[in-house]
Order: structure tokens, then sequence, then C-alpha cells
């Protein structure tokens, strides 16, 4: 019998292909019950082994009843999943049953999938598959199984499931399930609201200049590659949470790219200029107007795989106009790239391809559905509950705005990245890929590097981003505590959360340690935000302190607009 095909119907079906002759070899008959037995023996197991899978499926599915009921059984283990946390769901002992077992039943159905006779990957990928389906089911989302639901629909007379309805009817015509009061936002009135202007523009992206708030600023520049997936504003969203508004503060002259949403007139733009008309142009711009010999760059999420490959084409060009580069929740290696990769195969890659691979757009609803998917107990199903079946609108809360704001991407530029990132894993080889003519090679690049990564983020996965270390010559790892975003945007006057830096004793050989749980096993944690300790690195690769400039711009690039510019309030086509 051959192994199990990565698929689990074509091993189910080569299965029943088998000669009996096969399954049961031919008796030696120089001792028939010796031979007998060693045929037997794997059957016997597998019987034995299907019996106390039954066992305890029934035990496990028989004790929320026994647990709830008198007479039946003593009590259970309280409940720990904040789906159920409320005291309704243990008030009713019929809703404490169904709760029991459907979470036994989820957990035998785990159980059942982890003893498959398939590889690592399928097996994670049919996981994924089925998280989503119990996701679904819990009875927390359904009226009929939802005790608070129940109870507030009789309370107001039926008036919470009318509301529900039209948050319902609201949200089918927005495409997406609510997750902010978004009515409660305007970019450059609530968020996006440091001043500045733009100082430069072209059919992909405006270029920010913002305000100085120190008598003196240092003489290099700061140049921040927001993702071009989502709004730049995530790093200025309000004044007591704005990184760009902390950069300026220290001392920072602050540059920022805001990419275009895409549309139909940028249906073609590639990879290539995103790299040379994005980011290596603002680079020129931000040179020009402080006419520094070079800048500091700061690179977000898939802006730091844009920044790094700009500066690896530059390399190649013998040019280095960068003094420093960081990378915030970012992936040069994509060997492990977490819950997304899983979605990620050569027959869905060709698709897209074929569809928008030449021209097109990747909508950014769809990127947004796929990132919500991998937390669908945070980004779906708490705002299904709360919206459809209880009635209530939900908060206004600028971070969910931001997320909620969706950005297009060019097919062409999509479907590079994906095929060269988290299929085939090109950007951290030697010349892997060729960008703007140029073989691309990461290692070659000498220049400072601080990198940071989330300890939960669950799109940039914290050991994938601290890979990087082994990819650049000079690296600072910081590992911050939360997310993909609340790790980031944590402002020290916060005094939330903290984060783990080599110590000093052991500063060189861990942070290079190829190994990234012995780097953690060494790290010192620190209370509060990294944010200063990014300073602290920065201040010395900015050069020396000049008077601060009243005007934007020079007489090159003069200020087009005010900031936030155009650019950012442009809706998804």
């Amino acid at each position: 019998m051959s192994a199990p095909s990565q698929d689990p119907a074509q091993w189910l079906r080569e299965l029943m292909r088998i000669e009996p002759a096969a399954l049961w070899p031919p008796v030696d008959i120089a001792d028939p019950g010796k031979a007998f037995a060693a045929a037997a023996a794997p059957w016997t197991k597998a019987v034995a082994d299907f019996t106390a899978m039954q066992l305890s499926a029934m035990q496990q599915l028989a004790a929320p009843w026994a647990s709830v009921f008198p007479g039946l059984g003593g009590p259970a283990e309280p409940i720990k999943d904040k789906r159920f946390a409320g005291e309704a769901w243990s008030k009713d002992p019929r809703y404490e049953a169904v709760v029991r077992t459907y979470l036994t039943q989820s957990d035998l159905l785990r159980k059942a999938l982890e003893a498959a006779p398939v590889d690592d990957r399928s097996k994670a990928q049919w996981g994924f598959a089925l998280t989503q389906v119990l996701d679904a089911l819990s009875p927390a989302n359904t009226l009929v199984t939802n005790p608070e639901a129940m109870q507030l629909a009789m309370e107001t007379g039926g008036a919470s499931l009318l509301d529900g309805m039209k948050i319902f009817v609201e949200d089918v015509a927005k495409g997406r399930v609510s997750m902010t009061d978004e009515m409660a936002f305007e970019v450059g009135r609530d968020v996006g609201t440091s001043p500045g202007g733009v100082v430069y523009q072209n059919e992909l992206m405006q270029l920010l200049q913002f305000d100085p708030t120190t008598p003196k600023v240092y003489k290099r520049p700061l140049v921040i590659v927001p993702p071009c997936i989502n709004k730049y504003y995530i790093l200025d969203l309000r004044p007591a949470n704005s990184f760009v508004a902390h950069a300026v503060a220290e001392g920072h002259t602050v540059f920022l790219v805001s990419w275009r949403n895409a549309g139909p007139d940028q249906a073609t733009l590639t990879w290539d200029d995103y790299v040379e008309q994005g980011v290596i142009r603002a680079l020129e711009v931000a040179r020009s107007i402080s006419r520094a010999d070079q800048v500091n760059t700061l690179g977000f999420c898939v802006g730091g795989t844009l920044l790094a490959s700009a500066l690896a084409v530059l390399d190649a060009r013998d040019e280095q106009p960068a003094a420093s580069m960081t990378l915030l929740t970012t992936m040069l290696d994509y060997t492990d790239t977490g819950e997304i990769g899983l979605l990620v195969t050569e027959e869905a890659v060709a698709a897209r391809e074929a569809a928008i691979g030449k021209g097109g757009l990747f909508k950014g609803r769809e990127l947004g559905q796929v990132f919500a998917a991998l937390r669908a107990n945070d980004l779906i199903w708490p705002y299904v509950v709360k919206g459809y079946l209880q009635g209530k609108a939900p908060p206004a809360f600028d971070l969910l705005f931001w997320n909620s704001d969706e950005t297009n991407l060019p097919g062409p530029m999509f479907c590079w990245y994906v095929r060269n990132t988290y299929l085939e894993n090109k950007l951290r080889e030697p010349g892997g890929t060729v960008q703007c003519g140029r073989p691309v090679d990461l290692r070659a690049l000498d220049v400072p590097a601080f990198v940071y990564a989330s300890k939960e983020d669950h799109i940039v996965p914290w050991r994938t981003a601290y890979a990087s270390t082994q990819l650049l010559k000079d690296a600072t790892f910081v590992l911050g505590a939360s997310g993909h975003i609340a790790g980031v945007i944590n402002p020290p006057a916060a005094k939330k959360r903290n984060y783990w830096t080599a110590t000093a004793a052991s500063d060189t050989p861990a942070r290079h340690d190829p190994d990234p749980a012995r780097w953690f096993d060494e790290a010192e944690q620190v209370s509060g935000s990294w944010w200063p300790a990014w300073a602290d690195w920065l201040a010395p690769r900015s050069g020396p302190e000049v008077a601060a400039r009243k005007k934007l711009g020079n007489a090159e690039h003069r200020v087009l607009e005010p900031a936030p510019g155009s650019y950012v309030r442009e809706p998804a086509a």
C-alpha cells in the first residue's frame, strides 16, 4: 500500500482500488498461526483505537448533560470560552448543556483531524477550514441558542430584533460586517490630523512632509513607507497615539508615502512601479528637500518589504541613500507565513495571474475578509451577535475605522508579490528576484536595521520577522507585546504592554542567533512602549541638529495641498 496521498479523497480512492492480497498477505504455511497473528496485528490495533475513540466520544458527549442536570453526575469545569462568559449562559442548564456539547464536539473533530493520515500542510489547511466552520456554528451566533439575545428580545418587545435587521440590511449594502461607527470619523478631521503638506505626487503616491514641532531637527530626515494594502493613517490615528507625531516630537523631519487607492487607471502597475516610482522616488524627493547626504527609512508590514527591496535595488546600482532601515512587522523570509500561507497554493496564484496578472484590480474587500477570517471570533462573529441578534450598533473606534477603509491593489503588482514571496520565497535568495532590472540581494545591504515584531501577530509571525536578522548584516531585534497593529501603535504615555530586547551582555550574539526561541530566552523584558528604545537607536544615525525650517518643500517641490492630501481620501472603487 502506498503512502497516503496529500489529498484525503484521492487516498480513499487509492485504498478502494487495492487488491485484497495487498491488505491481507498470503499465510506462511510453515507457521500459519504466527503468520495470521502478524497479518492481523495492524487491524487489531486499528479496531482497538477506533473503539477507544468511540468510548471517549460517548463519555465527552454525555458529560455536558451529566454536569448540568441533578443526579446525572458531578459539576464540570467552568466554561472559559469568552463567547459564553455572560451569566445567562450558565443560568439556564439547557443553554449550558448546548454550549458544552458544542465545545466537546469541536474538540473531537479537531482531534480526529489531527489523527488523519495526511501531511502537515494539508492538515493545517483542513484545520483552518474546520475552524471557520466551527466558529460559524457557535451557539452564540444563532438567536434560538443565544440566551442573551433571546432575553433582550423579550425585554424590548422585539425592538432589538428590528434594530438588528436594520443593521443587517445596511451591512448587506456595504458588503461587509460593520465593526465601528464609520460616521464618527473623517480623515483629516478625526484621524490623519498631523499638520503638513503634500510636496510631491505621481499616479502611484503622494509624499507628505509634516510640520516640525521642535526648534531644531536632525539633519537627516525620516522617510516612512506604510503598507500599500491599507491607508497610511494607521501611523497617524490621533495626536495621542500618532507614531508620526511622536517621531516629529523627537526632532525628525518626517516624510511619508501616502499610497493611492488603485483604480482602473492604475490596474496595470507592477511591483517594480511601486519600488521605483513609489519608494525610490520618495527617497529622492526627501533628500532633495532636506539637502541631506542620506535619510533614515522606516517600512511597516509590506511597506517594509518594498523598502528593503528598493534599498537592495539601489545597492545594486552602487547607491546608498539610507543611513538606517527600520522594519516594523515585516517579512523578508517567507518560510513560515502562518495561517495566511495556508491559503496560498500554486493553483490559487495561477488563477489570480490568469484573471488580473496582466491588468485588473485585487479588491481590498477580499483581503480584508481574509484578515478577518484569521480572527473570526474577534473580527466577525462578535459584531454579528451584537449587531444582528441584539440590535446594538458598534461603538466608534479609530483603529477599526481604519481597518474598514479598504484599499485596492493593481493585479500585476499583487500577483508578482504573492508568487515571489508567499508561494516561492525568492526574495531571501541572492539574485532570486530581478526588480527594476537588477538582481536583488538583501544580504548585500550594508545598512543598520532596527527589526521590530509583535509577539501575538497573526499576520506576520514574530519568528518570521526575526528571520530578517539572518539576512541583514547589522540588525537589532525588538519584540513587542500584543498583535500586528496594537503592538506597533503603543505610545509611551499610555504606559501599556511591554517589549523584549537583547541584554547588553549578550547583545551581539543573541540578536544574530539563528534560533528565535534562544534569543527570547536570553532577552530582557522591559515595561512600556518600545518607541523610546527605537528613538534612542535612531538618534545617533540622524546626523547633527540644525534649525527647523519654517517652510515645507523647496523651489522644485512646492506644497501642492495640505496634509493628509487627496489620495488618502479616495474610496475603493
